[in-house]
């Protein structure tokens, strides 16, 4: 039985390896959503800040266009003046004109806020892109040591596969079944040394006729709190 157990402290550690390497390359498609995700959101700030300069851009045109009918109409009712005959009418026209300016005036000045409304727009944009191009590097970085990363732990986990199935196959089968059985829902840890008279996994207090079975090395002996088995450093010792 000792031999037996120092076997399968030899598997556990093999078991331990490749259960956290399982774990941590289940969190990897997770890992990389969030690098894109990231990347993405700074993306679409870029993108919103030029599709608010186009508007802006937009809205500038359309008053340009305004502007210019305004001054058109001004330069038209300024022609009709010389054609009026009464004082009545031509007041009523120069009133038509100073509404006119009045409006060409709010018009320029809409016009004005748009330019520094456009030119605050464009050094935020300047400054976001060279933020973009930086993030887009640090972006395809992290994703490029993410995928190294799970190509390491697949090519570990192979090594380790077979390394486990050559250790598994020396190991007696009845005493590997009662180990895999407790393995598979102990997070990769069925086998605990006893320290200080404690159960190494869950920590609990472990009997002194409980820790004498284990010196007698006629069974598997089991923690009464979370069932790993247990065993004692002296048994691992040539």
């Amino acid at each position: 039985m000792k031999e037996e157990i120092r076997k399968l402290v030899s598997l556990q550690d093999l078991d331990k390896k490749i259960y956290d390497l399982n774990k941590e390359k289940a969190q990897q498609p997770a890992l990389l959503n969030d690098i894109q995700v990231e990347f993405e959101a700074k993306k679409a700030r870029f993108k919103a800040l030029e599709e608010a300069r186009q508007k802006i851009q937009i809205k500038q045109k359309e008053k340009e266009i305004e502007l210019g009918t305004k001054e058109d109409g001004i330069k038209k009712t300024q022609g009709q003046l010389g054609q009026l005959k009464t004082n009545k009418e031509y007041n009523a026209k120069l009133s038509e004109i100073e509404s006119l300016k009045a409006d060409k005036s709010i018009i320029e000045e809409e016009i004005l806020r748009s330019m520094d409304e456009i030119d605050t727009l464009k050094k935020d944009l300047d400054a976001e892109k060279k933020a973009l191009e930086a993030d887009e590097l640090t972006f395809n970085e992290k994703k490029n040591v993410t995928l190294s990363r799970g190509k390491e732990i697949d090519s570990t986990l192979k090594d380790l596969d077979g390394k486990r199935t050559i250790l598994a196959g020396s190991v007696d089968k009845k005493i590997l079944g009662s180990y895999e059985h407790i393995l598979h829902g102990k997070e990769g840890v069925a086998l605990v040394k006893v320290e200080n008279t404690s159960c190494g996994g869950c920590f609990m207090s472990v009997p002194h006729q409980v820790i004498n079975e284990i010196k007698m090395h006629e069974r598997l002996i089991n923690c009464d709190m979370c069932s790993r088995i247990l065993y004692l450093e002296e048994d691992i010792q040539a």
